[in-house]
């Protein structure tokens, strides 16, 4: 990329270049997202109380990628973990390092504050995110199973 690129908390001014992102992540993965749960989850990132952060890529005076991580605590170590729920690149930007960038902010934060271990999942047909997380964390070896309720 020949713009210079910028990793940091995402501002509340930064709703409507964050929203096509958002919505880009969700159609990435074949599914819709509810006004609603956009609105709370935007929300979220702006209450104190609420242990997500977002952070956002920036590049050419506009965003281009977006990390959402949710800070909790595990039963088998005493300080908390990071899971980064979200990581999405815009598809024009993609093969620039913008998503190990938003990897090593969020491992920064994450040290910064103390945590043990950052953690996430991709779907198991997302070979190109896979080829950069290879070189970035290591496989954990679970698999995830889930009910909808």
């Amino acid at each position: 990329m020949s713009d210079a690129l910028t990793v940091r908390p995402v501002a509340a001014a930064d709703f409507a270049q964050w929203l096509p992102l958002w919505v880009g992540y969700h159609r990435f993965y074949g599914r819709a997202i509810a006004d609603d749960v956009t609105r709370v989850t935007w929300g979220r990132f702006f209450d104190a109380y609420e242990p997500l952060e977002a952070l956002v890529a920036e590049a050419g005076g506009g965003l281009i990628g977006l990390a959402h991580t949710i800070l909790h605590r595990n039963t088998s170590m005493i300080a908390p973990v990071c899971y980064m729920q979200d990581l999405f690149v815009a598809e024009e930007a993609r093969g620039h390092g913008v998503g190990r960038a938003l990897i090593e902010a969020v491992y920064a934060r994450a040290r910064a504050a103390g945590l043990a271990r950052v953690y996430w999942q991709t779907h198991e047909t997302n070979a190109t995110a896979q080829a950069l997380y290879d070189k970035v964390a290591e496989r954990s070896g679970f698999i995830q199973y889930r009910k909808q309720l």
